[in-house]
């Protein structure tokens, strides 16, 4: 195995190599390869930078390419090696003779871009001793576009359901709490399925009190209650309650309001079987509901989420 400086004479051989890289690589998302453009950039690193050659019997089975970026700094810019001669050590010995070749030059420091995707090579360079220094983000212009999109108006609600029939307790013990919270009143809904709706407006645009609505009822009706709210537009967040205490919570991005311990992201998704034990629901519909994601465009619209995790609760419309 020899590797040697690449000449404008080994252009066809570069040119060979550099085609079966790209057969490897997948697509770009965003656009084909220019061609010309990147030949032209190989022959201008061939005359200008640093180009190696590693041969093997005389058949070229790997190159690199690298040039300087500043007055101390090189960057590598290629580096490919056939499928029958990697594990031998080639892409190793390119890079060696590549970085003492920049140092040769003054350079000090040597960068390379590598997909986030590239597992095996980013293995490769830390153990070479590359480390990540910072982080290129990319993204289809589409999708910024459809992300950057002005949000629609935002969508609050809040709603609590008691496990009961009895209207008067329900109604009674919710006027006495509205006070509580400042607020003017509640409206308590007839029954339906064995379930009460509680609508306060107060509660609905602040999860705290919200949540502080489903505990008091819960607690003094002795009743099963769960609450379903759209929280700053965006998120959906239902707490189960028994008894005054709280057996189960779910919000649809666990990390919408901040980072969280792994631990806590995971008691942030609804738990189907405590929740079939309080309504019966079924739990592999409520999984496919009650879903968790990173970020709420990941998700159904707010109000379309909420209604469908209610509806596989077997509980009223909370938008109506």
């Amino acid at each position: 195995m020899t590797v040697r400086p690449a000449t404008a004479a080994d252009l066809p051989a570069l040119e060979r190599l550099w085609r079966a890289f790209v057969e490897e690589m997948p697509p770009p998302e965003y656009g084909g390869v220019d061609f010309e453009r990147e030949l032209a950039e190989i022959a201008a690193l061939v005359r200008d930078g640093v180009a190696l050659l590693a041969e093997e019997e005389g058949s070229p089975v790997g190159f690199a390419l690298a040039h300087a970026v500043g007055p101390r700094t090189g960057e590598l810019t290629d580096l490919y090696v056939l499928p029958g001669s990697r594990r031998a050590g080639v892409a190793g010995l390119l890079v060696r003779e590549l970085v003492g070749q920049l140092a040769d030059q003054g350079i000090e420091h040597v960068e390379l871009d590598v997909s986030a995707s590239n597992s095996l090579a980013r293995t490769v360079y830390a153990r070479w001793g590359l480390r990540e220094e910072r982080t290129v983000l990319g993204a289809p212009t589409a999708a910024l576009l459809a992300r950057l999109e002005p949000a629609a108006p935002r969508a609050e609600l809040g709603v609590v359901y008691v496990q009961t029939d009895d209207h008067r307790a329900v109604e009674r013990a919710a006027t006495a709490f509205a006070p509580r919270i400042g607020s003017p009143g509640v409206e308590v809904d007839p029954p339906v399925n064995g379930w009460i709706a509680v609508r306060d407006a107060v509660a609905g645009q602040d999860p705290a009190a919200l949540k502080r609505v489903a505990r008091e009822l819960s607690d003094r009706l002795g009743a099963v209650v769960l609450s379903i709210g759209i929280e700053t537009g965006a998120v959906v967040r239902v707490v189960a309650l028994e008894r005054g205490s709280v057996v189960d919570e779910y919000l649809s991005v666990p990390e919408f309001h901040g980072p969280l311990q792994p631990g806590d992201v995971i008691a942030l998704a609804a738990n189907a079987t405590v929740l079939h034990r309080l309504t019966g629901a079924d739990p592999a519909r409520l999984r496919s509901v009650a879903r968790t994601a990173l970020t709420p465009a990941d998700l159904p619209p707010p109000l379309e989420h909420a209604a469908a995790i209610a509806a596989a609760l077997g509980l009223p419309s909370p938008d109506r």
